[in-house]
């Protein structure tokens, strides 16, 4: 096989320059590890952004994948197909709502939540307010409401119909609703925002707020569904449902896949021509939803989910305590831990990712101010203890 080298060159003559990767080209995975084509291995803190949930490579996903793939792999939504009859079932079951839309990404789960948001509201009421810090996806009405500026750089002029409010502040949210405003749109906790978790008393007085004034509450958990914060859904946790509730990342553990979840009451407005999606709800990406939506069920899981999400932050919390680096303790949601670091160290965040990936462990730097640990929900102790460990070598090599 060719060397690393050899296929990054390769790479480069063909691709756009959207991203800013590293120079390692996988090859394989297994659980918490990937290897590379050179044979290096490394520890996966990052799981394909809040992607593989499951671990890389899990027998029963891939096994339901094969199997899918050799019956059926796409007929379109003029019909039904078992697979994307299973995962509706599921999420319906296990969730506030009572009707799916399937696509297949995030950013898609997002637009159908735009778009029915408005048609549920009626002529002459578009406005969506979603908070600073927020990030809702690429497409040019996800980066619209997605409440950074750097994001919208380059890409002006916007959609239309997109309000920020400032993070934290339900008065300044209040004064901002018009006659014109359906909905506010929020992330239970601000993934690439910084890992930033709303506090419940804040989402309680925006659900009273919409409740008053006759706005729907979209949660975007695309980032922070499917048993990332410990609990299926992360609205579980914090005593507000949502009227619309967004999905993707971890549904199908590698497969592209997004929801759009909804009440029967909000979901009456699409009708036949409403909105539609080619390939959502495919077979082969449905097949692996269910069953890693079946596995997530599995009675103890969420619970470890949950506990090691507490060890997580333990260990991070003391790495803060012992490093004037750090800003303050670890702040996240079960395994969606971010560690801030101080404004005088911010921009070293970025070298700082390199070096833990050159020693063979992975995550990334998150909103410009933490290091963000989104593992594989069956990462086990010894492996954040091994991540801690790299993560303390690193630290203790940065110059004060």
């Amino acid at each position: 096989m060719m060397a690393d080298s050899q296929w990054i060159s390769r790479s480069n003559k063909h691709f756009m320059n959207t991203y800013g990767r590293y120079p390692v080209t996988m090859v394989s995975g297994k659980g918490c590890t990937l290897t590379d084509v050179e044979g290096r291995e490394y520890l996966d803190f990052l799981a394909g952004i809040a992607v593989c949930s499951l671990g890389h490579c899990h027998p029963a996903i891939t096994e339901a994948i094969c199997a899918q793939a050799g019956k059926l792999v796409h007929v379109s939504n003029l019909y039904y197909t078992i697979p994307q009859t299973e995962l509706a079932e599921l999420l319906v079951a296990n969730s506030f709502a009572d009707r799916v839309f399937l696509a297949n990404s995030g950013a898609e789960a997002n637009e159908a939540a735009i778009k029915l948001a408005r048609k549920a509201a009626g002529p002459g009421r578009f406005e969506v307010i979603s908070l600073a810090g927020s990030f809702h996806g690429r497409t040019l009405a996800t980066v619209a409401a997605t409440a950074q500026e750097k994001f919208h750089q380059g890409f002006e002029p916007l959609p239309q119909g997109f309000r920020y409010a400032p993070f934290g502040d339900i008065e300044a949210l209040a004064e901002m609703i018009t006659p014109q405003t359906c909905a506010v749109l929020c992330e239970p906790l601000q993934g690439e925002g910084g890992v930033r978790p709303l506090a419940k008393e804040y989402l309680q007085a925006i659900r009273a707020l919409c409740d008053e004034r006759d706005l729907l509450l979209i949660f975007d958990e695309i980032q922070v569904g499917m048993g990332r914060t410990g609990s299926l859904f992360a609205y579980e946790q914090l005593g507000v449902t949502p009227d619309i509730m967004t999905l993707a990342k971890a549904l199908g553990n590698g497969l592209p896949i997004g929801a759009m979840l909804a009440t029967d009451k909000v979901a009456a407005a699409f009708v036949p021509g409403s909105h539609a999606s080619t390939f959502g709800g495919n077979p082969v990406a449905c097949a692996a939803a269910v069953v890693a939506t079946r596995i997530m069920l599995t009675p103890g899981f969420l619970a470890e989910v949950k506990a090691k999400g507490d060890y997580l932050n333990e260990k991070l919390t003391a790495l803060a305590e012992k490093y004037p680096q750090i800003a303050y303790p670890a702040r996240g949601l079960g395994l969606i831990q971010g560690l801030p670091l101080t404004e005088q160290f911010i921009e070293q965040g970025g070298a700082i990712v390199t070096k833990l990936f050159e020693r063979g462990v992975l995550l990334n730097f998150a909103g410009n101010k933490v290091l963000r640990c989104l593992p594989p929900l069956v990462v086990s102790r010894a492996e954040i203890d091994r991540m801690i460990t790299v993560l303390d070598e690193v630290f203790a090599g940065l110059t004060l």
